[in-house]
C-alpha cells in the first residue's frame, strides 16, 4: 500500500497509521478511504493528494528570501542570500517577524480597550527595520532581539491583562454549558472582548441569545461580560472545528480576530467579520454596530434546547489560584503534589497533536496541570477531579493569558524559594502559529529550560536554531505520552 502526499498542506496519508482524527482504522488503503474523507490537517478532498514516490519526496530549504530585486536567477535565494545572509540568519529574521506578528495581536486587543505601550510600539519598529535587506546579518544579535521580543511579549500580555481586568473585572471560575438553547442565535469566535462586549450591550432584551466559541470561551469568566444572562454558553471547541460547527447551528456568526477559517457555502451569508478579520464574500462591519448580525440572527430558525452535558471550566484567573497558595504548599510538602504541569498552547488540525489528550489522560492523580489557549480543547472535557480542594485541571483562559501562568510560576517560585528550573513544574507545549512564537520566547526570555515541543518542530528552525535551543533551554521535542511522563518523573 502506498502513502498520498496533500498537494495543498505537505499532510502524508500512510495506509499503515490510517487517520485516526479521521476514524480511519490502520490498514486502510488510500483507495479504500471513503469518497467523504478530506485531509486531517487542510480539509481538502481526495483530489488534491498524489502517489509519494521518490520522484515527488521533497527537500526543505535551507532558507527562502525575495524581499529584494537581488534574489538568486530573479525569484528567490534558497540556499544562500546573493547579499551574503546566510541560511540561519534568513531563518532568525522569519522567527523575530512571527514573534512581532504575535505581540501586535496583542497589542491590538489592547489598544481597542485604550490600552498602549510607546515602548512595545518603539520595539516593534526596531524589530521590523532590524529585517530589511543590508541591515543586520548577526545571527548572535538575531537571538538577543528574539529574547528581548518575548520580554516584550510579556510586557504587552500585562497590559492586555490589566485592560480585561479594568474593563470586565477579575476573572473567576465559571461553569460553561456546551450546547444551544432554544431561540435565535449568534456565535461570535477570536479573541475580541470588546466586539463581545458591544454585541451582548446590543442584543440585550432583543430575545438573541449569544454564545462563545474557541478562544472566546474564557470570557464567561469576567463579571462584566457574563453578567448578561443571555450569554448563555459555548458552541463547538477549537477554532479549526468551526466549518462543521458553523454549519450544523443556523446561527449568525461573528468573526472578531484571527482564527476564523474560509466559511462553507451553506454558512457563508449568515457569517459576519469585524476588526482585522475578513473574508472573501462575507459582510465586513466597520467598528462595534452589530446591526446586520443582529437581523440575520432573528430571521434565521430558532435552535432548539439540545443536552447540554458536556460543561467547560473556565475563569481561573492569578488571584483565584494564588487564594489556594498556602494549600497548595502544603500538599507539595506533604507529596500529595507531585508536579505541576502546564499544558496547552494552539490546538493544531495536526493528527500528531492527539499526543497531548493521550498525555494528560495518562498523567498520575497526584499532579495537576494548568492549561491555556486553544490547546485545552484537547482535554478539558475531562473530570480531573481535585486534590485536597485544588483542582487536578486549571484553565487560565485565552493565549494571552499565558501572563497569568507566568504570575503563578513566579509566585510559586517565590512560595517555595526555589528558581523556576528547580520547580516540580514541566512546559508541554503546542504551537501552531505566530502568537505561540512569541509565547515561546517569553518563556524563553525568563530562561525557562526542559520544554517540551509539538506537535512538530517549528519550520523555521534549522539545526542550528534547534542546536541552540537544545544545548541553551534543553528543549525537546514531545514523543511518546508514556514515556515522556515517565522520563519528567523520574520513573
Amino acid at each position: 500500500m502506498k502513502k498520498y502526499r496533500c498537494l495543498v498542506c505537505d499532510y502524508v496519508y500512510d495506509p499503515e497509521k490510517g487517520d485516526p482524527v479521521g476514524g480511519i482504522e490502520p490498514g486502510t488503503d488510500f483507495k479504500d478511504l471513503p469518497e467523504d474523507w478530506i485531509c486531517p490537517v487542510c480539509g481538502v478532498g481526495k483530489d488534491k493528494f498524489e502517489e509519494v514516490t521518490e520522484k515527488s519526496e521533497r527537500k526543505s530549504l535551507a532558507m527562502f528570501c525575495y524581499q529584494c530585486s537581488q534574489t538568486a536567477g530573479e525569484t528567490g535565494c534558497t540556499v544562500r542570500g546573493v547579499c551574503g545572509k546566510e541560511p540561519t540568519v534568513a531563518r532568525l529574521q522569519d522567527n523575530l517577524l512571527f514573534a512581532i506578528k504575535g505581540i501586535s495581536a496583542y497589542l491590538y486587543h489592547a489598544r481597542e480597550l485604550g490600552y498602549t505601550d510607546p515602548e512595545i510600539d518603539a520595539f516593534l519598529e526596531r524589530g521590523f527595520y532590524s529585517t530589511l535587506t543590508n541591515v543586520n546579518f548577526d545571527a548572535e544579535d538575531f537571538v538577543k532581539l528574539a529574547l528581548e521580543a518575548g520580554h516584550m511579549n510579556i510586557r504587552t500580555m500585562q497590559l492586555l491583562k490589566k485592560a480585561h481586568i479594568e474593563s470586565y473585572g477579575e476573572p473567576t471560575p465559571t461553569e460553561v454549558r456546551v450546547g444551544s438553547v432554544k431561540g435565535p442565535g449568534i456565535v461570535a469566535t477570536g479573541h475580541s472582548m470588546k466586539a463581545l462586549e458591544e454585541l451582548l450591550k446590543q442584543t440585550e432584551g432583543t430575545g438573541v441569545n449569544v454564545y462563545t466559541h474557541s478562544e472566546l470561551l474564557p470570557a464567561h469568566g469576567y463579571p462584566g461580560l457574563r453578567k448578561y444572562d443571555h450569554l448563555v454558553g459555548q458552541l463547538g471547541g477549537p477554532w479549526f472545528d468551526q466549518r462543521d460547527t458553523f454549519s450544523k447551528y443556523p446561527v449568525a456568526v461573528l468573526g472578531t480576530s484571527n482564527c476564523v477559517l474560509l466559511p462553507k457555502d451553506d454558512y457563508r451569508d449568515r457569517m459576519f467579520t469585524s476588526g482585522v478579520a475578513q473574508l472573501p464574500g462575507v459582510k465586513h462591519i466597520d467598528g462595534y454596530d452589530f446591526t446586520p448580525v443582529i437581523d440575520k440572527a432573528r430571521s434565521l430558525p430558532e435552535l432548539q434546547d439540545e443536552p447540554r452535558e458536556t460543561v467547560l471550566t473556565t475563569g481561573f484567573g492569578t488571584s483565584t489560584v494564588l487564594s489556594l497558595a498556602d494549600n497548595i504548599k502544603e500538599l507539595v510538602e506533604s507529596g500529595k503534589i507531585r508536579h505541576f504541569f502546564v499544558v496547552g498552547g494552539c490546538d493544531s488540525p495536526k493528527p500528531q497533536a492527539t499526543y497531548y489528550r493521550e498525555f494528560v489522560q495518562k498523567l498520575p492523580e497526584d499532579t495537576v496541570v494548568l492549561t491555556l489557549a486553544c490547546g485545552k480543547y484537547r482535554f478539558n472535557d475531562l473530570e480531573l477531579g481535585d486534590i485536597e480542594g485544588v483542582p487536578r485541571l486549571i484553565d487560565l483562559g485565552q493565549c494571552n493569558d499565558a501572563i497569568v501562568g507566568i504570575d503563578i510560576i513566579t509566585a510559586l517560585s517565590e512560595l517555595f524559594g526555589q528558581e523556576i528550573n528547580e520547580l516540580p513544574l514541566t512546559f508541554i507545549l503546542s504551537w501552531m502559529e505566530q502568537k505561540a512564537v512569541a509565547i515561546l520566547w517569553s518563556f524563553l526570555s525568563l530562561n525557562v529550560k526542559g520544554m517540551y515541543l509539538g506537535p512538530i518542530i517549528p519550520g523555521w528552525m534549522n539545526d542550528d536554531i534547534l542546536k541552540i535551543l537544545v544545548e541553551n533551554y534543553n528543549i525537546k521535542p514531545i514523543g511518546d505520552p508514556e514515556k515522556d511522563i515517565k522520563d519528567i518523573l523520574g520513573e
